[in-house]
Parts: C-alpha cells; sequence; structure tokens
C-alpha cells in the first residue's frame, strides 16, 4: 500500500453532511464528510475527514458542548442561530472553519467537485523507522464548485438528494469521480520553528512553505449494491491504520481515536469491525 507506486487498492468512500440530520437538504450550508476506507493488502486504513482542511474546535473535551449547540433545541426540535454564535463566541479558534463555511465554498455544487481533507496530523515512518508529521489533502480532478445561496434554494426545492443523485448517475454514466491525493509534510524535530502548531487541527500548513506533494488518485467506479450492508453498517474510525502511518499528538485526534469506535459499537454492535463491510480483505 505504502511501499511501491503503482499499487491499486480497493475503497469504498461515503459522503455527508455533518450538522444536519439524515435526509436534510444536501443544499444546506454545512460540512460535509469525507470518509474513505483503503481495504490495504496489510489491512484496513480510514481516512475519516471533511472538505475543510480544519475544524470548528481543537480539544476534544469541547465537543459534546459543540454538537448540543449547533444540533436542533430539545424541546423545539428546531435549530437556533443564537445557540450557535453563543458557543462559538467563547472559542474564537472556530472563526477558521466559519470562514470557509460561510465564504462561496460553503455550499458544494455537488460531491464530484468538492475538495477533501484528512484535517488530522497523522505521522507517517519510513523503512529507517524515522517519523513524519503529514496532512492529507484531496483535490478533485474536475476542478471546484459551489451554489450560490440562491442557486441552492432553487437546486434544494427541486431535489434535496441533487449530490447524492449526481454521484450516482455519474458512476452509472461511466462519467468516473476522480481526486488526486496530496500530502504536507513536517519533520518533528522542527515543530517549534513555525509560528503555528502544526497539532493545532484549528490551524492550516501554509502552502508556500510546506507544498503539496502528489502521492494518489481516488477514482470511485462502481456505485455499491445494498445500502444498508455498504453503508448503513459501514464504519469508519481514525484509530484503524495500517503498518507506516500512526497517530500524532493531536488533541482531536486522540478524542476522536475513542470517541468513534464507542459509538460504532453503540450504533452497530460489538462485532462491528466483523462486518463485511468493515472487516479486512487481507489474509491477516
Amino acid at each position: 500500500f505504502l511501499r511501491a507506486p503503482g499499487v491499486q487498492t480497493p475503497v469504498i468512500v461515503r459522503f455527508s453532511t455533518v450538522i444536519h440530520e439524515r435526509g436534510s437538504p444536501e443544499t444546506l450550508r454545512d460540512p460535509r464528510g469525507f470518509a474513505v476506507k483503503f481495504y490495504t493488502r496489510e489491512g484496513n486504513f480510514d481516512l475519516v475527514g471533511n472538505n475543510f482542511p480544519v475544524f470548528f474546535i481543537r480539544d476534544g473535551m469541547k465537543f459534546p458542548d459543540m454538537v448540543h449547540a449547533l444540533k436542533p433545541n430539545p424541546k423545539s426540535h428546531i435549530q437556533e442561530n443564537w445557540r450557535i454564535l453563543d458557543f462559538f463566541s467563547h472559542h474564537p479558534e472556530s472563526l477558521h472553519m466559519f470562514s470557509f463555511l460561510l465564504d462561496d465554498i460553503g455550499v458544494p455544487q455537488d460531491y464530484r467537485h468538492m475538495e477533501g481533507s484528512g484535517v488530522n496530523t497523522y505521522t507517517l515512518i519510513n523503512k529507517a523507522g524515522k517519523a513524519y508529521y503529514v496532512k492529507f489533502h484531496w483535490k478533485p480532478t474536475c476542478g471546484v464548485k459551489s451554489l450560490l445561496e440562491d442557486e441552492a434554494i432553487k437546486v434544494g426545492g427541486s431535489n434535496h438528494s441533487h449530490a447524492t443523485q449526481d454521484l450516482y448517475d455519474s458512476i452509472k454514466a461511466g462519467n468516473y469521480p476522480e481526486w488526486k491525493l496530496f500530502i504536507q509534510i513536517i519533520d518533528p524535530a522542527d515543530e517549534d520553528k513555525f509560528d503555528f502548531d502544526p497539532l493545532d487541527v484549528t490551524k492550516t500548513w501554509p502552502e508556500d512553505i510546506l507544498p503539496l506533494m502528489p502521492v494518489g488518485r481516488l477514482v470511485l467506479n462502481k456505485n455499491i449494491d445494498n445500502f444498508f450492508a455498504e453503508n448503513e453498517q459501514l464504519a469508519f474510525c481514525p484509530a484503524i491504520i495500517v503498518p507506516g502511518i500512526y497517530y500524532s499528538d493531536d488533541k482531536l485526534l486522540q478524542t476522536r481515536i475513542f470517541s468513534y469506535a464507542d459509538t460504532q459499537r453503540h450504533r452497530l454492535g460489538p462485532n462491528y469491525l466483523q462486518l463485511p463491510a468493515n472487516a479486512p480483505k487481507c489474509a491477516h
């Protein structure tokens, strides 16, 4: 998977909205989930990210309160902007994420024209045992396209699942969506030489001093056959890695390593990793 160029690895990808409920219009201003499960020859690797390179908070202990602020009022079941702004006004580090969310790219035209990011900082370990901090980025080969507010209202009024339908129809027609995978690398020995914390998930790594390096290509050439077995039972977790990839001291990543598996045991049961969608395809 990591040792030689040209290796083809089966994958499954789940695109999703983040804040709003299942079945909500795909034209709402909302971060988009971009999760990729690699079925490598050395086990599974889950790259669980978003369409933005940063996140709202850097401390996972604040995540439950953030979700409570973003989700609907438990009494009226209506999302209330004042609750959102009240919470984030106490967390100025969230401004970076809001600058992406409220920008023109806040509502993707569809999933095919949407970027992706691993968001958290991982660690790559080479053959010599040398470790490097790494960030992952997906760039669509067909470019980035978004919807303006009035366009989103019009599209959402005619089809609330327009992005899902566009993705399904494109793959069915043989117009396969494609992304290039890029990485940015930092030597941990240089961690203190920057004017930002490389392990802070609310910060981006400047591309002018840490350029993007192409390392792979993602092509979606097949639709799923069974939505329940291949999507509903699918479980992504940042803790699922392969040799050569490891975690970092990124605070939010450390929280996600625990919380995802805990949630999936509740959602799918204690044996969720044995379900066909989550089980490794390799011999070991």
